[in-house]
């Protein structure tokens, strides 16, 4: 009989040192070349990120950058805040959060948005990220100076300034 120790269900020894040596160095937002020390060449490495996703242990927030689910989700359901995620999913550049959101955030309305609007000029469209429905609008890269940087649990993000907010408020006749 074969012993399971160390080994978490579903997952393997080299999965569960991977997930360990992410925790342990706090690295829930990664790319690929963080765990590329745990493989022999990409072609395994990217097999196994496959894999993780399947298991619901990692999301792929873009070409290069993936979030750790921690291995304390036992059913591999996590949250993280919807401002975090945007800021890392766009790479920390060319965007901020606005909308309704921003609205919110600014305490100028108390309705909670069902959707985090961010502007960029990387993307556009729609995309879900651990259950939050992210809406990205296109802009030109001189509007995102009306943004400034906030911070939310130590996480740096951009969001639109306030008194931008409350002129896109106005406009919504609210």
């Amino acid at each position: 009989m074969k012993t399971t120790k160390n080994k978490i269900k579903g997952l393997s020894e080299r999965e569960v040192k991977v997930i360990a040596w992410l925790e342990f160095h706090q690295k829930y937002f990664f790319t690929s070349d963080d765990i590329s020390h745990f493989f022999k060449n990409k072609q395994i490495m990217y097999s196994a990120i496959k894999r993780f996703m399947k298991k619901n242990r990692i999301i792929k927030l873009n070409q290069k950058k993936y979030y750790l689910v921690p291995i304390k989700a036992k059913s591999g359901s996590w949250s993280e805040h919807s401002f975090i995620i945007a800021d890392e999913t766009l790479n920390s550049e060319g965007y901020y959060i606005g909308g309704w959101s921003a609205a919110n955030y600014w305490k100028l309305t108390e309705q909670i948005p069902m959707k985090i609007s961010v502007y960029t000029n990387k993307r556009q469209g729609k995309k879900t990220i651990l259950n939050t429905k992210f809406i990205f609008h296109r802009i030109r890269k001189e509007n995102i100076r009306k943004s400034v940087i906030r911070k939310i649990r130590g996480h740096s993000f951009r969001i639109l300034s306030k008194k931008e907010s409350e002129k896109w408020l106005k406009l919504r006749n609210w």
